[in-house]
């Protein structure tokens, strides 16, 4: 059977890859907002909560993209 070993980790573009999706994110908030304009009162009351919890995963991004650049500043990437 041969050795096999787990590929590398490839975090050198880490911080490109979050930075899209902190990007992505956005649009679908913006994107949900605009369709709250057709929504029912409950439909309305999903997409604030979706979009709350898109707000935190930005946030969580963000840190990920701060510790992403600070590890490839230390030449850990």
């Amino acid at each position: 059977m041969p050795n096999r070993r787990p590929n590398p980790d490839d975090r050198s573009d880490n911080v490109e890859k979050l930075q899209k999706m902190v990007q992505n994110t956005i649009e679908n908030i913006h994107e949900a907002e605009a369709s709250m304009e057709f929504a029912g009162p409950e439909e309305k009351e999903k997409i604030r909560a979706k979009n709350e919890r898109r707000r935190k995963a930005i946030e969580g991004f963000r840190k990920e993209i701060k510790e992403e650049y600070a590890a490839r500043e230390k030449g850990e990437v």
